[in-house]
């Protein structure tokens, strides 16, 4: 049913509105209007997935892009916006798949030029796609682009060689010469190859996410929500903090107008600052202030020309005044920093430094979301650092003063603050702190090359990743806890338990019990029958008191020991943990599941008895527990005690009534008729249920065959009875039963 247009219209207006101004959530607010009136409009789709993207979440965006392609299938916007959001999302080898089916939709519509942007998108998320190599190659020939068709075919050479097809290889290369024959990279390709050695992967060119575009408002405006991160001040985040001080200090005199004392030392100051004269910059700015000239510039610089002086404690009170101006206060921050290494306060240093890192990254975030975001993950690190030792502080301080430093300072944060968010995802807070000290930035990008590999399938790199971290720190768990992660997705299940109990055991000896707990759990997902694991990890958890855990693993153990039909130690196991959960005071659903492992285990042993005196006990806390009941009647029957067996049956029964499911009531009666045929007690309740609903022919099979049992058994005037019960039914013969019953004298 068509949807109200100008309800749609003013909708769809709203949310470019909002739009141009960036305001997402009023965006969705309204593009969802939209799509509530005209649900199979594709054109709504689109707008409110870019809404959602640009909002940072994620998984909607994707729903709603997947519902745009369903609805314009020959579209690729919306196909191409669910990769770059399967991207953004870490889901690297889906949105490889999503650019090559965009890259066919450019290519049915004659389209090349956008058809080599996608393929590019896949390669780079993916290596090893070879089939879109090839399509890249020959694409590359057709637009004379040699060069990069030279690179995909020696790319296409590399994978071939890995794959073991050195014949491939060779062709890859050759057509690669046809097209430049004194290429140096191809000649010494084909060299390599044919002498029989492993190539190189030739050097990806960077490419570029596809551009956004969106009907309805200018896509120049999504390009102002981009982070743009240029060369920043070598000296970091102080160096950069002085020439905004330098600058504001210079317009604020001359500005002014007013060249008193106090301005003629600034500009002085100023002057010698410029020139890298330290000394005399120093005095410079403090005659300025004894003339009381004020600004914050003033003390920012002096901080800064004290530090590098030798004077840090001198500089502390500079820096110290101006942490709340905003310009400068990452500045401020990281002089303090550098204050406190000089000091050899690791500890006021790192709190410093981190806070100088959440600056300088805030400072370049889009939204107030993604601004919590960040917030969350430098509050997690100032948590943290109360738990390092000072010698971890002291490593990580070192790399924090090298991360800001160098051109590329800024754009270095961001990353590494990314790396952070992986770390405390996979290893809690703690573990942020161990990454930051133990192996500086080469350890840091060798531990996400491991994670890319390992989420691309790669396992050969991501272990030749994992030893050269080693290499860089040799005592750092997380590295080793991938080596056993890699061990597991190669299926070395053996290998990868040994080593996933060894990092455990030596987080144990380092103190650090939680950490060593949550490897121990990931052990037994994979090995839940390691019992030696499994044992481990209940003394650690006694050990911290962690009781109502350790219940839970008791419970595992015992399973484990059940299954591995160990039934003397399982039936040991369950019982210490049944009196550990009455001593808990645990739900009584607990204790009845350990209650009815016992009794399984007593009835496997044949002690019948013992199960039963269980059951009962069950019963007794759980009276509607309807598998008890069952445990009773069997028992009860292969105990010869069939007067219990049906009142137990009666019970049930009662029980299934007030639940009004007469289905039941027919399956258990049906059941037990099964199980023992010549129980007459049994007959005559499911005779007399079949008779109740109208089920008169089988009522009268099962009375005919209860009257049989009866005369068996010499019970004549029971079978009389069970006669007259047939007779009322009128069943056909009746004749037969009429005479049958009057030979009985009935």
């Amino acid at each position: 049913m068509a949807g109200n247009r100008a309800i749609y219209d003013k909708a769809m207006n709203a949310g470019h509105s909002a739009a141009w101004d960036q305001q997402w959530d009023k965006a969705i607010a309204a593009y969802g209007r939209a799509v509530q009136e005209f649900p199979e409009d594709p054109d709504a789709h689109r707008s409110l997935g870019l809404a959602l993207l640009q909002a940072r979440r994620l998984e909607e965006a994707l729903k709603v892009y997947t519902r745009a392609h369903q609805l314009a299938p020959d579209d690729p916007i919306p196909l191409e916006k669910s990769a770059d959001v399967l991207e953004r999302m870490g889901r690297l080898r889906e949105a490889a798949q999503q650019y090559i089916k965009v890259a066919d939709i450019y290519i049915a519509q004659r389209d090349l030029d956008k058809a080599i942007g996608n393929w590019e998108r896949a390669t780079h998320l993916t290596p090893g796609l070879i089939q879109i190599h090839v399509k890249l190659a020959t694409a590359y020939e057709r637009t004379g682009e040699r060069k990069k068709a030279i690179r995909e075919y020696l790319t296409l050479a590399f994978n071939f060689q890995r794959v073991n097809d050195a014949a491939k290889a060779e062709q890859s290369v050759q057509r690669a010469l046809r097209l430049d024959p004194d290429n140096a990279q191809a000649l010494n390709t084909l060299q390599a190859l044919q002498s029989g050695t492993l190539l190189n992967q030739p050097p990806t060119e960077k490419v570029e996410a596809a551009p956004e575009r969106q009907d309805g408002f200018d896509a120049t405006m999504l390009e102002q929500t981009e982070r743009r991160v240029g060369e920043a001040d070598p000296r970091g985040p102080l160096g950069e903090a002085e020439e905004i001080a330098l600058n504001e200090l210079a317009s604020f005199v001359f500005e002014s107008g007013n060249l008193d004392e106090g301005s003629v030392f600034t500009i002085q100051a100023i002057e010698l600052h410029r020139q890298r004269e330290t000394e005399a910059a120093i005095e410079a700015y403090q005659a300025a202030q004894a003339a009381r000239f004020r600004h914050p510039g003033v003390d920012l610089n002096l901080g800064s020309l004290l530090l590098t002086a030798g004077k840090p404690r001198d500089a502390m009170e500079h820096f110290n005044k101006v942490l709340a101006e905003p310009k400068i206060a990452a500045g401020a921050f990281h002089g303090l920093g550098q204050v406190f290494m000089a000091l050899k306060e690791p500890r006021k240093a790192s709190r410093n430094l981190v806070e100088t890192l959440r600056l300088v990254d805030l400072s370049l975030a889009i939204n107030n979301e993604e601004r919590e975001q960040l917030n969350a993950v430098y509050n997690d690190l100032q948590v943290s650092i109360p738990n390092g030792d000072e010698r971890q502080l002291v490593a990580m301080n070192a790399r924090f003063f090298s991360l800001l430093t160098g051109a590329d300072w800024k754009q270095r944060v961001a990353e590494t603050r990314r790396q952070l968010e992986e770390t405390t995802r996979t290893e809690g807070a703690s573990g942020m702190v161990e990454q930051l000290a133990e192996g500086g930035e080469d350890l840091t990008e060798a531990i996400a090359n491991v994670d890319r590999y390992l989420r691309q399938g790669y396992l050969t790199l991501a272990m030749d990743e994992a030893h050269y971290a080693i290499e860089i720190a040799p005592t750092y768990l997380p590295t080793h806890m991938r080596i056993a992660q890699i061990l597991l997705a190669e299926k070395r299940l053996q290998e990868s338990t040994d080593k996933f109990r060894l990092v455990a055991e030596t987080y144990m000896i380092r103190g650090q019990t939680d950490r060593a707990a949550n490897i121990l759990n990931e052990v037994l997902q994979v090995a839940p029958m390691d019992l030696a694991v499994r044992s481990t990890l209940i003394e650690l958890l006694r050990k911290e008191e962690r009781w109502d855990a350790v219940l839970e693993q008791y419970i595992d153990l015992a399973d484990a020991y059940y299954q591995l039909t160990d039934f003397d130690k399982a039936r040991e196991t369950y019982e210490e943990t049944r009196r550990l959960a009455e001593r808990l005071g645990a739900p009584n659903e607990q204790i009845i599941h350990i209650l009815h492992r016992i009794a399984d285990i007593d009835v496997s042993r044949l002690d019948l008895r013992q199960a039963l005196r269980t059951y009962e006990q069950i019963r007794s806390m759980a009276p509607e527990d309807e598998r008890t009941r069952k445990a009773l009647m069997d028992l009860n029957y292969r105990l010869n005690n069939r007067a219990e067996a049906i009142r137990e049956l009666d019970m049930l029964m009662r029980l299934y009534a007030q639940q009004r499911r007469p289905d039941l009531i027919v399956q258990v009666l049906e059941e037990q008729v099964a199980l023992y045929p010549d129980e007459m007690a049994l007959r005559s309740r499911l005779a007399a249920f079949y008779a109740h609903v109208g089920r008169r022919q089988e009522a009268v099979a099962q009375l005919d065959t209860l009257g049989e049992l009866q005369l068996d058994a010499g019970m004549h005037k029971e079978a009389a009875q069970t006669i007259r019960q047939i007779i009322a039914l009128n069943p056909p013969g009746i004749e037969d039963y009429q005479r049958l019953l009057s030979q009985l004298g009935g």
